[in-house]
């Protein structure tokens, strides 16, 4: 077990770095996994820019986002995002929020997010939108309440991303790795879609039919496999590669001191 979970803590530091250098989340934005042992527990990093996260800086949750002890460290407000997710899906085992500047022009205007190009389906056809103020008025964006978690985890329902207003996207995944494919494709169709809008009003989305079978290219195609490795590569060749945490070395006992003998030779 000791050794699975450390497995999972390297490969979860890694996705936060992966969505970083993909340059869909910066300072701000993180990224769960359900607890491979406990599901109704996660892990989510303390506070801290995604890009700089270890497999050391995991805090475990329960569903209700309290964490499991007192960690010593600042945390993220917005963690209830996850917790209430989990607590609402239990095929989720990974989540990720993130502000990425190809969707803000997509949210801001309220333009329905439509895939543009095959991997594209990974974030659905016309995924929810939810707006906090419909529901709690003004805020400060931030979603730190149970409720506003509870709601955004409703809003998401049976799909697997929703737009925030004004705020930025929520993703789940089956696993971290299905997560960060559907976070990174996803934003790089939001960037071709709103390229697209530039040049003109017309946009060609994939039909339903279309979306269903290019949806399924990370599960039933080599896809998810090559896409990790390539990004691992990316991050590794930026100097950004996820080392094992240090073992901590057992300690030696000490030998007792050679009792010195205090009787003189005998003269012969």
């Amino acid at each position: 077990m000791a050794n699975k979970l450390v497995e999972a803590r390297i490969e979860l530091a890694l996705a936060n770095r992966i969505v970083a250098h993909e340059g869909v989340i910066d300072a701000f934005g993180h990224v769960s996994m359900r607890h491979p042992d406990n599901p109704n527990h996660y892990f989510l990093s303390r506070s801290r820019a995604p890009e700089l996260v270890e497999p050391g800086d995991f805090v475990e949750y329960d569903l209700d986002s309290n964490p499991i002890k007192d960690p010593g460290v600042g945390q993220y407000s917005e963690r209830v995002i996850h917790g209430e997710i989990y607590k609402a899906r239990p095929d989720v085992n990974s989540v990720c929020h993130h502000h990425s500047p190809a969707f803000m022009p997509l949210l801001a205007n309220r333009i329905d997010y439509v895939p543009v190009f095959h991997l594209g389906a990974v974030g659905g056809i016309k995924p929810p939108f939810w707006d906090q103020h419909d529901e709690f008025g003004d805020t400060n964006m931030l979603v730190i309440k149970a409720e506003e978690g509870a709601s955004l985890a409703k809003a998401l329902g049976s799909g697997m991303m929703v737009l925030m207003r004004r705020h930025g996207v929520t993703v789940a995944g089956t696993s971290v790795k299905d997560c960060v494919f559907r976070t990174c494709f996803s934003a790089r169709n939001a960037a071709y879609q709103v390229q697209a809008l530039s040049i003109g009003s017309t946009i060609e989305s994939l039909t339903p039919g279309e979306a269903h079978l290019a949806g399924s290219i990370s599960s039933k195609t080599t896809g998810l496999t090559r896409s990790w490795e390539y990004w691992s590569m990316r991050v590794a060749k930026a100097g950004g590669a996820v080392a094992a945490p240090k073992k901590a070395k057992p300690a030696v006992a000490k030998k007792p001191a050679a009792k010195k003998s205090s009787s003189k030779k005998k003269r012969l």
